[in-house]
């Protein structure tokens, strides 16, 4: 029994990094698919600059979820990967391009430009990965024998180019709402005006992901139209009802915090209505959590070290964000 217990708490700590990590570097993949729309030089200086602090330590609740499905769940990384490396590719090579740029930006005036392809690029190549990855997971991966069956190009369908684009707009749509809270004057203006069109396009695209994903899968409809976590199909509705008119009286009354935590909410709320459809599969109708969990041992041992690490990356995190709080001085660079 504890061995069950075990592996549900996995999955928790799991899905509680991959979470994180969306949020986070979510906005700031956001700032990079921004760079084409900023009016010169000195905006996207002042862009790069709100991000710079903190844009590395993001990255770790990626590996976090990387590595700890990769020890836990050892059956769920054998199957998933095969089916979803060239997504999975391109998002560390886009991920890759942008790490560099940030620094070779500031080292360089006649080939600036191109490093600010290379950043806004990389943003874009990394979020549309990560959509598709997720369309490909949420849409199913074939496994026979405990294997992948599925071809090459099995993670390329209408449906995860859908949630590509949809990922990719609302990261835009966070960076638009980061930017409006960290920046003041003509940029900040402008990128409210930005959040307007992204928010509405992510709601459209939530909305076209939301009616098509019951339809997938014959458990995602039971789960979402049978009693009783039927309740969600109305819970989740309400709460994302609420966050969306957060967000846009915000952007309306030119608030600077709330309509960054509204966005953060509609995430949020995204990450949970997905949850509630894979439950209890880590890989949807093949392996569910206890299937694919590694040994109670192997279980307990990873834990203990995850109990001294998980909080102080939590606590590195919070620091930095709070050290780094606050409207950016366009007069003051970080590097």
């Amino acid at each position: 029994m504890f061995g069950l217990e075990l592996s549900f708490i996995w999955a928790g700590i799991i899905a509680l990094a991959v979470l994180i990590y969306v949020i986070l570097d979510g906005f700031d993949l956001g700032v990079g698919l921004l760079f084409p729309l900023s009016k010169d030089e000195g905006e996207r200086d002042v862009m790069m600059n709100s991000v710079a602090p903190i844009w590395d330590g993001n990255e770790t609740w990626l590996v976090l979820g990387g590595g700890g499905l990769f020890a836990v769940f050892p059956l769920a990384y054998a199957t998933v990967m095969p089916a979803l490396y060239m997504p999975i590719i391109l998002m560390l090579l886009g991920l890759v391009f942008r790490g560099v740029a940030f620094e070779y930006r500031w080292r360089t005036v006649r080939g600036k430009h191109l490093w600010d392809i290379s950043f806004f690029g990389g943003s874009l190549v990394a979020s549309m990965s990560q959509g598709i990855a997720l369309g490909a997971l949420v849409q199913g991966i074939e496994i026979e024998n405990r294997a992948y069956a599925g071809g090459w190009w099995d993670w390329l369908t209408p449906f995860s180019v859908l949630t590509g684009f949809a990922v990719t707009v609302g990261y835009a749509m966070l960076g638009a709402t980061w930017l409006n809270m960290k920046l003041e004057g003509r940029i900040q203006a402008h990128m409210r005006r930005l959040a307007w069109p992204f928010a509405i396009a992510t709601l459209v695209f939530m909305g076209l992901v939301s009616l098509w994903t019951p339809f997938l899968n014959d458990a995602f409809f039971g789960r979402w139209f049978a009693f009783p976590t039927a309740i969600f199909s109305f819970l989740v509705p309400a709460l994302v009802a609420a966050a969306v008119y957060g967000l846009f009286h915000g952007l309306q009354r030119h608030w600077d915090v709330t309509p960054f935590l509204c966005a953060l909410a509609l995430f949020v709320l995204g990450f949970i209505g997905i949850g509630i459809s894979f439950y209890p599969y880590i890989v949807p109708s093949s392996l569910t959590i206890v299937e694919a969990a590694a040994p109670d041992s192997s279980l307990k041992f990873a834990l203990v070290g995850t109990l001294v690490l998980l909080p102080m990356i939590l606590s590195y995190t919070i620091y930095t964000y709070w050290v780094f709080r606050g409207k950016i001085d366009p007069e003051e660079g970080y590097h």
